[in-house]
């Protein structure tokens, strides 16, 4: 039903639609046909809209003005990085999370210092970097997003050099800390077998995956071999790793059948389907460790905790490759350096200790 309006275009009244008003024009001499405008008469351009539709022609929305980007500018070149990015994923040559990752690190960048040249001076960045300090790991990914950015421009001749080359990590420790006999006692204390909570624990021990392959791993990666046995075989999703094949073992096996509710994939929410992401699984396992008394602690370090444990007892960094699916020795070199060590140094005792004194 109509509303007319008191207002001093003639012809001109508003309708209400629900919760939205529009605004329709008779034309000029005809009264049968009306024009819905594209606009509300709050638009600077109200009066050239209604004069339009008086005449019978209804102008098409005013487009949204675009963000004026200058050329060679740092909001230029994200603009460029990201859309690259975005068709990176879209061939498969990059992954959908790296891409958001870096997305949001130089979305803020750009709001930040959009104005600035390509030839932005590294201390610039620097400063970017300690706005982020309270989170080191934030501020190590941002310089890494950025220095990605810039590599791609340089080899592309949008850049004459890379800013972000040589800047050093706020976190320069080793990375999430492993955890100890003592942790995983603690949460299996509070995270009894048979419960969700137990079985990630479980996974991410016998698997060693990253958090974004456990959400995803389920009875359809399981693989039976000829003498009985059940193994377990996915592509882990960070770009450039290897194709994991890793046998199932007894414990692992057990706290999976031990699951009443059979899902698309082994975790799964209290609604029995499956995690939204990593992110909201990563929610849920801190809540698993806070509940546990369990404080600085991650996934990961669950993942570098089997790594230490695999050197420890004398696998080889080729061993712990196959089994993190790491492409690279030198990855795989971070636990066993440490193992080789402590391993050498026992010999060496016990060669001084066999002296004759």
């Amino acid at each position: 039903m109509s509303n007319e309006m008191k207002v001093t275009f003639p012809g001109l009244y508003s309708e209400k639609r629900g919760a939205k008003t529009r605004y329709v024009v008779r034309k000029e001499g005809d009264k049968t046909k009306k024009i819905t405008l594209a606009i509300d008469p709050s638009h600077p351009k109200f009066a050239e809209h209604y004069h339009a539709a008086r005449s019978g022609i209804r102008l098409d929305p005013e487009p949204v003005a675009a963000q004026m980007v200058i050329r060679g500018s740092i909001g230029w070149l994200v603009d460029l990085y990201i859309a690259e990015m975005e068709r990176a994923v879209a061939s498969g040559q990059m992954h959908k999370s790296t891409c958001q990752q870096r997305s949001v690190f130089l979305t803020w960048m750009r709001a930040e210092v959009g104005e600035y040249g390509v030839g932005i001076p590294q201390t610039q960045l620097i400063l970017l970097r300690d706005m982020k300090a309270s989170t080191p790991g934030a501020a190590d990914n941002f310089i890494k997003a950025v220095r990605a950015m810039f590599t791609w421009a340089v080899d592309r001749n949008l850049a004459k050099a890379n800013p972000a080359t040589g800047i050093k990590k706020i976190n320069e420790g080793t990375g999430a800390r492993a955890w100890t006999v003592a942790d995983l006692e603690a949460y299996r204390k509070r995270h009894p077998f048979g419960s969700m909570a137990h079985l990630a624990l479980t996974l991410f021990m016998f698997t060693a995956c990253r958090i974004g392959d456990v959400v995803t791993l389920g009875r359809q990666h399981e693989v039976k071999r000829a003498n009985g046995s059940v193994w377990l075989g996915w592509q882990p999703e960070k770009r450039g790793s290897k194709k994991v094949v890793i046998p199932i073992l007894p414990p692992l096996l057990k706290a999976v059948r031990a699951q009443s509710v059979i899902g698309r994939t082994y975790l799964l929410r209290e609604d029995g389907k499956p995690f939204a992401s990593k992110n909201s699984f990563g929610n849920k396992f801190s809540t698993w460790m806070d509940q546990a008394g369990l404080v600085g602690l991650s996934a990961h370090g669950i993942r570098k905790a089997a790594g230490e444990l695999l050197a420890l007892h004398g696998a080889s960094q080729y061993h712990i490759m196959a089994v993190h699916g790491h492409a690279s020795a030198k990855t795989s070199e971070i636990y066993t350096e440490g193992a080789d060590r402590a391993r050498l140094a026992e010999q060496a005792m016990q060669m001084l200790s066999a002296m004759d004194w």
